[in-house]
């Protein structure tokens, strides 16, 4: 796995590094020390992962956001910062991220958190869950671990829903699976529909809740032992 860390503060920056460096298989890891320097690469198309700081000099916030995801069209990404206000991190969800982490996060949810956005899961904090947006009775039942598990939706509505919750546009979606935008739309409506959310945001908050309990569940277990 390519992963790029793109943070001005570099002694987290070379802590996430050693962190990741534990992860197996290795990861490649590359560290940026601002978002003009990250966009400035020619190398896009090799990138799965983004970690991404909110709060940088120069280009920042959720202008960086979209400027990384037009320049990574290929890589998923997750906002690890320091803010705490949950209605910044439901517009970092809303502008296209697949998660987020925060920095005041102990070692192990930390941990614990980049081995799930790694895998391709979500990861949210228990605070933003508290604010998420309104959605229909119906919850998203899994995308755990990376995985999607729902039995009410077909393979390919599985696939389709996995990349929209990892920020993936529908145009890069249809090229990944070798499909039309129209269909990736249909399997997309098709799917919001089963499942009870009405767009992408919800889905995510949806998947994060149930994966931040499981999350939850292995952390105790692993104190215990």
């Amino acid at each position: 796995m390519n992963i790029v860390l793109i943070d001005d503060h570099s002694l987290f920056a070379e802590g996430l590094k050693t962190l990741l460096s534990d992860f197996k298989p290795e990861p490649r890891v590359v560290i940026h020390p601002s978002c003009e320097c990250a966009l400035n690469t020619a190398d896009t198309e090799s990138v799965d992962l983004i970690l991404l700081d909110y709060y940088m000099s120069g280009l920042s916030e959720l202008d960086a956001l979209a400027a990384v995801r037009r320049h990574f069209f290929n890589a998923r990404i997750v906002v690890v910062s320091a803010v705490d206000d949950p209605a910044i991190i439901r517009a970092i969800i809303e502008a296209g991220a697949a998660g987020f982490i925060p920095k005041t996060a102990t070692y192990a949810v930390l941990t614990a958190a980049l081995h799930l956005v790694a895998a391709g899961g979500t990861y949210l904090p228990a605070e933003a869950l508290e604010d998420a947006p309104p959605k229909a009775d119906r919850p998203v039942d899994a995308v755990v671990d990376g995985n999607v598990g729902l039995d009410c939706l077909s393979r390919r509505q599985q696939e389709v829903l996995l990349q929209v919750v990892q920020g993936m546009p529908n145009k890069k979606i249809a090229q990944n699976l070798n499909i039309s935008e129209h269909t990736v739309k249909a399997h997309v409506s098709a799917s919001f529909k089963l499942l009870g959310v009405s767009n992408r945001t919800e889905a995510v908050y949806a998947a994060a809740k149930l994966q931040r309990e499981s999350l939850a569940r292995q952390l105790e277990s692993d104190q215990k032992g």
